[in-house]
């Protein structure tokens, strides 16, 4: 990764046009060709960038932006589109480059997968007289992540997500399809699970036929105290 910190000006030109100003700024070149442009300030949001896969190419500046102070141009070519940032150098106060090797990627707590196996482990969360199938159900079109079976004997696929959203919705109605062609699995309802819930996903599911439960994965894991809870 190279980093440079320098007085610049910056200009995407394509679909959009966007400009900053002359500032001081900081420029991320990565490995996987994306170059983003940072300031002190707006968190950890890019000012402006252009994403991989795309090509640098630093050239001379022309008389014009010499004579307005330019010492390099950057342009950032978009290998898909004609898209390009446009970073003219006026000073560069930092040059430093990096290898940070591979990156094992963020482990986090609560992921998807600890969802599914907790409840697995708690099938009765989903109501009393639910026993499960299995996890990870494999269909043509990918895994289900719980089939369970409900106190009646239906069968129930289980959508799991941290967050859900429209897209979750949409992805267990699909399995909804492609289950119920099965007369073995046949009638299949489904039920979409998540630690929080979209207004817009809950809509979705409830016109759909699809339950929605809110699990708390604090409790669900044995940490949560709900006796020291004021609420």
């Amino acid at each position: 990764m190279r980093l440079v910190i320098a007085r610049c000006s910056v200009d995407y030109v394509g679909r959009l046009k966007a400009h900053l100003p002359l500032a001081t700024r900081l420029l991320l070149v990565k490995a996987d060709g994306s170059v983003l442009v940072h300031s002190d300030g707006g968190s950890y949001k890019p000012l402006n960038w252009m994403s991989p896969p795309a090509s640098l190419r630093v050239s001379t500046p022309d008389e014009v932006d010499v004579e307005v102070g330019v010492v390099e141009q950057w342009t950032v070519q978009s290998a898909k589109t004609d898209d390009r940032l446009i970073i003219n150098i006026h000073e560069q106060l930092h040059d430093t480059s990096h290898e940070l090797g591979l990156d094992p990627g963020l482990i986090k707590d609560g992921v998807e997968a600890d969802l599914q196996r907790l409840l697995a482990e708690q099938i009765e969360l989903l109501g009393e007289g639910f026993s499960l199938i299995r996890r990870e159900y494999f269909t043509a079109i990918g895994p289900v992540d719980i089939l369970a079976r409900d106190a009646s004997g239906r069968t129930v696929a289980i959508e799991l997500k941290r967050r859900g959203d429209i897209d979750g919705v949409e992805q267990l109605t699909r399995y909804l399809e492609l289950l119920n062609r099965d007369p073995r699995l046949a009638p299949v309802r489904g039920i979409f699970a998540a630690q929080q819930i979209k207004p817009q996903a809950k809509v979705l599911a409830n016109d759909r036929g699809i339950d929605c439960i809110t699990l708390d994965y604090d409790a669900m894991r044995g940490v949560d105290d709900s006796e020291s809870r004021l609420f």
